[in-house]
Order: C-alpha cells, then structure tokens, then sequence
C-alpha cells in the first residue's frame, strides 16, 4: 500500500449505508484520495429503511428515498461513484477489483491501495415452486416492482413476520389490500420474548391481518399460497420477507475468510483475512458486546458507524470496535416494538444466569391527557448487576425507554444505577418516576431480597408444588378475570386478613407487579419468609399464557 496520502486509492464496493458513509467521512478526512464507489444497482444512496412505506403510500413522493445521486456526490464529495457496475473479481495479489458496467458489458480495472466491502445481504428465497413469482425488498428497482405489482392487487401474503415481514403487512393493509401473514414459528418478531410479543399479536389481528403462526408454505401459486396444511390463501401480490443472509459471493471468490456466522469475518478494525481489504455493514460479521461472540446484525445504523469506523482507520486514527447490541424498532399497526441486548430466550439458550422485571407504566403522568400503556422487560445478570438486553412494546414512548436502556448499557452503567438517573419530567412527557427509574428500583428490590420474584412460566410448576397464589387486587378486578387456583385477599385488607394467610411457599399477585410489591413487604415483615411476587402482575401471566405451550 503507498503510503503519501495524495496517492491513496480507495474502492468502495457498495453504496447505501456503509459504503456512503465511508466514501463521504474518507474524503472529510483526506481531501486528496482517489475515491471510487461501485454500485449494482442504478442507485446508491437511498433511504433503505423507508422503501415499505412507499410501498404503502405513506411516502409518497419517490424522490424522497434518493438521497443523494452520483453527480451530487461528486459535486460535494469529489466522488467517481459508478452505479449499474459490478465488482465481478478482486485480485489481491495485484490489489485490483475488475468491474463490469451492466449496460455495455464491458469490463474495467481499477487498481486499491485500500478496498472496502459493503455488498450488504440477499435476501433469502427458499426453493419453494413458484417462489420466482414472489417480491423481496433490497433496493429501488425492488420497491419499484412492487409498487406495480400493487397497483390493482386486492389480496396479498407476506410470508415472514421479522420487521420487514411486519412493515410490509403494515403498508398493504393502508393501501387497502386484504393481507395475511405467514410466520413458520410460533411468534412473530423473533428478538421478543413470548409474553412480550402477545400485544403484538392482538394488534396485528385487531388491525385485519390474517395471522398464521407456525405455518409453512408449500407452493406459490398463480393467485394462491399453499399452506403446510393443505390451505390455500389468495394471494394476487406474494411478498417474501423470511429474512436476509450475508452478501458474501466475490468475498468467497477471493479466498477471504468467512467466520462462523456465515458473515465475512474482521477484525476489531473490521479488516478481513487480507490487511488491505475491509468489510462493513450486513455483509460482515460483528462483534456482540455481551459475550464477545460473532453475530450478523443488518441495521442501518450499525453499517452507517461501521463505514465511518473504517474510513477513520484507513486514513490512521485507529481505534476498536466497542461491539454491537442490536439495538432496534419497528413501528407495528400503531405500536412501537423496540430491542436491545439479549432475549430471555437466548440467556436460557445460553445457560446463562439472570433475573427478568416486568412493568406496565404509562408514557407520561396518568393524570395529564393521552397516556399510553407499555409493556416493559428489563434483563440483569443476578451476580454483577450487568444489564443483559431489554425489550419493549407500547404505543408511545418506548422509543425513547430502549434509547436510554442502550445507552446505559454502552455506558456500563447497572440496573441499579438506572434507579438513579435524571431524566427530563414534565406530564406530558413522562412520570417524576419515569419508567426507566422504575425498572431500576424494580431490579434492586429483587435483587436485594426484599421482593423476591417468580416469573409467570414458573407459576404453574410452583403451584403444583404446593404454593399458594394470593390476588391482591380488588373483588372486582379479579371477577373479571383470575388465575385459576388464586385466593383473593386485597392488598388494602391483608393487614387485618393475616389470619387467612397460610403458612406455607405464597406468591402474590396483582394487575402489574406493584401491589403485589406492596404485599410482599408487608407479608414478609409479619414473618412469611417464603413469599415472592409474580413479576409483572397478572399482566404479564395473561399475555405470555395466551399463548400455544410451544411458544413458551
């Protein structure tokens, strides 16, 4: 590799996110270098992200998803950006990538100093007959087909429920076209927990989608998906959402190395097998900031960071990567569905240790004007205080609950420590205990053994055992709706009620956890050492109970 800037050759295969964002922070950081940006597609910048709600109508206008064209690009960047080209071999000996233009076919060298790889992912076709006649979306040209193909359409199936699986669904029922949607598991949105995607559910059906959980499409039709069972579903547009795998072809081709996820493999540079070759974005593997371990996580944002990362280290501001949590959201029919960090399903999976919280807060004070519900799961390492992942579902002001929960965990701050943050209160925005402080003292009162938890998968079990269940909400609450085997006495009658109390294992309940908290205390104090709080309250019970035995 030469070494005066002034002779710095830099080929960026792919645009979008990692690519641009390279090429443009590249030449912020070296006005001199030659930069060249070989893009497939007739586009290559353009908001990824928003292509489904194009779809849908909701973006209207097409030119607001292309964000930047190649003569704008060489206009302020001074960029030889080359759409319609493909990179169809890489000679490293000679550190040459061999590009054809797709329009005349002809072939062209363009000699690296440094050569980055942002091919992103494919999507992913099973060979199911007449799987040629269902749409993905990866690009404009993709998006543009299915404008089309909804022109006219009145039936539709998105096989996948994944977040584009679920945007999709979203955008053909506000355009009006009856749609159901095919999931092979048992639960949409494979990064919640069971009980947490329950609301997501409802939601979706409540919304006129045709929901059809652990379902498995045998052919594609004409007109018609066939399912696994023998059902035939009208289908006049077919979309296939069931996921996306690691863009990796010319990478193979190269001899570079591919890890274990069937990503390209890097370094914490994001350098491959070769020094002088880098990759970003969907098409590389990851470094998951819990444990260390590879993960393949294709969001925009993680690409956006991993571009400019490269960029900074080809020109010698070196640094590491910090690893990636997985932070995501998906607006779902009216909801906000937001992740970060690890699932309960993965740490059990792992054999990993932890302790979960449940709460039901609103969005703001209840007392001011358009509070909203949210469903809120917090993970903790029962040993350190380590928060391992979080998840929430609302139809306001999750967003904004992950984003702190994310940026604490980058932080290393602890459950505990979120008891203590200061965060911005006014009732239109939020509790004076706002739902971050509240997971925070949540997780400490379990963790410190002064309310001792059970999670509601582990109720049954502990019932059979011989545990007894006490509801403390009110007659009428539990009229309309208890846990089977419950005893009702109401938190504000358990003092003067002692004498009804067993002695034996208890657990007590209420609608969200926090009478049951109250309870917990006041049993606890009056000499019931084994009692514990059903986390989440009957909430909670109902939503992950709701669902098949399979899916828990």
């Amino acid at each position: 590799m030469t070494t005066p800037s002034t002779q710095r050759r830099v080929i960026i295969i792919g645009g979008v996110a990692g690519g641009m964002s390279a090429a443009t922070r590249l030449r912020r950081l070296d006005e001199s270098a030659q930069i060249t940006v070989i893009e497939r597609s007739g586009y290559v910048s353009f908001a990824n992200c928003g292509l489904p709600y194009h779809v849908g109508g909701v973006i209207e206008k097409r030119e607001a998803l292309l964000l930047q064209t190649p003569a704008s690009l060489a206009a302020r960047f001074r960029l030889d950006v080359r759409v319609r080209h493909d990179a169809v071999r890489i000679d490293r000996d000679r550190q040459v990538v061999v590009a054809r233009d797709l329009n005349t076919g002809t072939e062209l060298e363009l000699p690296y100093d440094a050569l980055i790889l942002s091919p992103g992912a494919s999507p992913v076709r099973p060979p199911i007959p007449g799987i040629e006649r269902a749409l993905s979306l990866r690009n404009v040209e993709d998006t543009d087909a299915m404008v089309a193909a909804a022109e006219g359409a009145k039936t539709a199936v998105v096989i996948g429920g994944g977040f584009i699986g679920l945007e999709m669904a979203e955008n053909l029922v506000h355009r009006g076209i009856q749609t159901a949607v095919v999931e092979a598991t048992a639960q949409v949105m494979a990064p919640l927990d069971p009980e947490m995607v329950a609301p997501v559910h409802d939601r979706i059906r409540r919304s006129g989608v045709d929901l059809r959980l652990g379902a498995g499409v045998t052919a594609i039709g004409e007109h018609d998906v066939t399912l696994a069972n023998g059902e035939q579903l009208p289908a006049d547009i077919v979309i296939a959402a069931i996921g996306v795998r690691p863009e990796t072809g010319l990478a193979k081709a190269s001899g570079l190395t591919i890890g274990p996820r069937g990503g390209i493999a890097t370094d914490e540079q994001f350098r491959t097998s070769d020094p002088h070759i880098y990759a970003v974005g969907d098409a590389a593997e990851k470094r998951d900031s819990l444990d260390g371990s590879e993960t393949l996580v294709p969001l925009a944002n993680t690409a956006n960071r991993q571009g400019r990362f490269v960029a900074d280290v080809i020109v010698g501001r070196a640094g590491k990567d910090r690893g990636i949590q997985g932070t995501a959201i998906v607006g779902v029919f009216g909801l906000q569905v937001a992740v970060t960090g690890w699932n309960e399903k993965r740490l059990r999976a792992a054999g990993r240790p932890y302790l979960a919280v449940h709460t039901h807060p609103s969005s703001h004070a209840g007392y001011y004007p358009g509070a909203d519900g949210m469903a809120l799961k917090l993970l903790v390492d029962p040993a350190t205080d380590q928060i391992l992942g979080a998840q929430g579902v609302g139809k306001s002001g999750v967003d904004k609950r992950i984003d702190v929960i994310a940026t604490a965990m980058a932080g290393g701050l602890t459950a505990s420590d979120l008891a203590d943050l200061e965060l911005a209160y006014a009732p239109q925005f939020a509790s004076a205990k706002d739902p971050v402080n509240m997971l925070g003292y949540a997780a400490m009162n379990t963790r410190d053994g002064l309310t001792p938890s059970i999670q509601w998968h582990e109720l049954a079990a502990a019932m059979a055992a011989g545990t007894v269940l006490i509801d403390v909400r009110s007659a009428s609450e539990h009229r309309r709706g208890g846990i089977p085997g419950s005893v009702l006495i109401p938190v504000d009658e358990l003092r003067n009620r002692l004498a009804e109390v067993p002695q034996g294992p208890l657990v007590v309940h209420c609608a969200v956890g926090v009478r049951g908290h109250i309870a917990t205390r006041i049993l606890r104090q009056h000499g019931w050492d084994d009692v514990r709080n059903l986390d989440g309250g009957h909430t909670t019970w109902a939503a992950g109970s709701s669902l098949t035995p399979s899916t828990n």
